[in-house]
């Protein structure tokens, strides 16, 4: 070969091999940019392709899939009662993405999981049209519904701003997570001109009451006197009393430390003066609270809090990731406000249904889960989950001590609208302050959990933000126990 022709071969080698290494460098090193890019259309299609797999409550499909006209994209998502249930599914739009279970089980869900492999494979080779998996959830039906309508006929029968939590205190098995005002997902599933006008609608800037924020999971509040649970269960474990019959050592008036004469009133006069637990839970007294979260500290009381489920941070994910409850490092005067879940102490419904639900288990807090199984297309399941224990902040006699207490609270104080026939219910009322100077509506809570001869299958945690009454009538007892019932009276038939 004369020279010239080598010069030509070596140089035509050399572009083979750059070409090689190109698309060696695009196939391996770049695959995951280019599959994620969002200017990667081919993905989107491909997502949506075939149909989703679906979202199951009590056996039954809670979700759906259609096929879409005018679009490139096949099939689009559909919900059964998708207000309703926005708070477990969250949304999957071919324009918008996804959230909530949608997203976190997003793999399973669009037939991506490795862990279906063999079964796309079988589809491939038998020409079925592929299809996702399924999520299985704790949910309850019955018991989302009581949540769901409760909410939305609280305030002179008109929705309201708030949210319910309820879940199984033996398993951790989450069974209901209602928030209002809520959205229907279905309405922007598409990626239409009318779709793009449905997610407008719904966005904060758009709707003050925000109807796309999950308050079940996202939203944290002051627990005013539901709190109040957590401190006798510290002042317990900590010897501060011995029961919860014990006179504590609380005047009357109490003035917060460190402040000059700043006093810590209470909502109700006459028995709140050296009151034991009982007393102090019935009628809810500030001071007798405010004082044993002072005595005990701000180290105490923290690390009580957090045997319960605060200062987690991103760790609590059910899976879906759940927003932290905060007990704060605070001075003395705080801290004992803090004590009466006020101050900048905040939580979310499912952390105060996390804590009725240790006290009702007999001290032992399992880890709340809200997804049962996964399910491939063929019902095989390819994951089981197994509850697990998540502490054990208090012990079964502080326990028992504190079931005692609660169950006074409603046998004996103003909750008693969430008695059960034939059922042990413990609660515990809440209207937590809040706004400069107590200026703005205050928060109406309930915690609570319904006790069987084979332990307590429900506990549940109701918040509302504003019913839209007067602020005189605003109350736990009034506005959030009601539903309370209803939701445990809802699992206890369901049980039956």
């Amino acid at each position: 070969m004369n020279k010239p022709m080598r010069r030509v071969a070596v140089f035509c080698g050399l572009l083979i091999l750059a070409l090689l290494a190109r698309v060696n460098w695009v196939q391996f090193v770049q695959a995951d940019e280019l599959q994620n890019d969002t200017h990667n259309r081919r993905v989107a299609i491909e997502m949506f392709a075939h149909p989703r797999g679906d979202i199951i409550v009590d056996g039954e499909p809670i979700t759906g899939s259609v096929e879409t006209e005018g679009s490139d994209f096949r099939y689009k998502r559909t919900y059964t009662d998708g207000a309703m249930w926005a708070p477990v599914t969250g949304y999957a739009s071919q324009a918008f993405g996804s959230n909530l279970l949608e997203n976190v089980e997003d793999p399973i869900l669009t037939g991506d999981d490795d862990r279906l492999f063999f079964n796309n494979t079988i589809d491939m080779l038998t020409g079925e049209e592929p299809s996702g998996g399924n999520v299985v959830t704790t949910l309850n039906a019955d018991a989302q519904r009581a949540a769901y309508e409760g909410l939305t006929n609280a305030g002179n029968g008109e929705a309201v701003r708030g949210a319910v939590a309820a879940m199984d205190p033996r398993t951790g098995a989450v069974l209901a997570l209602a928030s209002t005002p809520s959205y229907d997902p279905s309405d922007f599933a598409g990626n239409s001109e009318e779709d793009g006008e449905a997610w407008a609608a719904v966005q904060e800037e758009n709707d003050p009451n925000n109807p796309m924020l999950n308050r079940a999971l996202r939203e944290t509040y002051p627990p005013g006197s539901t709190f109040k649970v957590v401190t006798a269960a510290a002042a317990l474990e900590n010897g501060l009393v011995d029961d919860v019959d014990e006179h504590t050592d609380t005047p009357v008036p109490y003035y917060l430390p460190d402040t000059d004469h700043q006093e810590l009133s209470n909502e109700t006069e006459g028995r709140c003066e050296n009151a034991s637990l009982r007393i102090a839970l019935i009628d809810s007294c500030n001071s007798v609270f405010g004082n044993l979260s002072a005595t005990l500290g701000n180290d105490t009381m923290q690390e009580m809090a957090e045997e319960f489920g605060y200062n987690q941070g991103d760790d609590l994910q059910i899976p879906v990731r759940v927003e932290e409850s905060v007990y704060p490092d605070d001075n003395r005067p705080q801290n004992a406000m803090a004590g009466i879940g006020q101050a900048s102490n905040r939580a979310t419904p499912l952390q105060m249904a996390m804590v009725a639900a240790a006290v009702a288990n007999n001290g032992t807090l399992m880890e709340p889960y809200m997804v049962d199984q996964l399910v491939a297309p063929n019902l095989n399941v390819i994951e089981q989950h197994e509850p697990r224990e998540m502490s054990h902040p208090i012990s079964a006699e502080t326990a028992h001590e504190l079931q005692s207490a609660m169950e006074s609270v409603v046998n004996d104080g103003p909750p008693q609208s969430a008695q059960i026939d034939g059922v042990r219910v413990g609660g515990k009322t809440g209207t937590a302050q809040r706004g400069e100077n107590n200026s703005e509506p205050p928060y109406a809570w309930f915690i609570s959990y319904a006790m069987t001869d084979e332990g307590s299958p429900v506990a549940v945690a109701v918040v509302v933000e504003d019913a839209g009454v007067d602020r005189d009538t605003i109350s736990g007892s009034g506005l959030a126990a009601p539903i309370a019932h209803d939701v445990m009276q809802a699992v206890l038939d369901s049980d039956n």
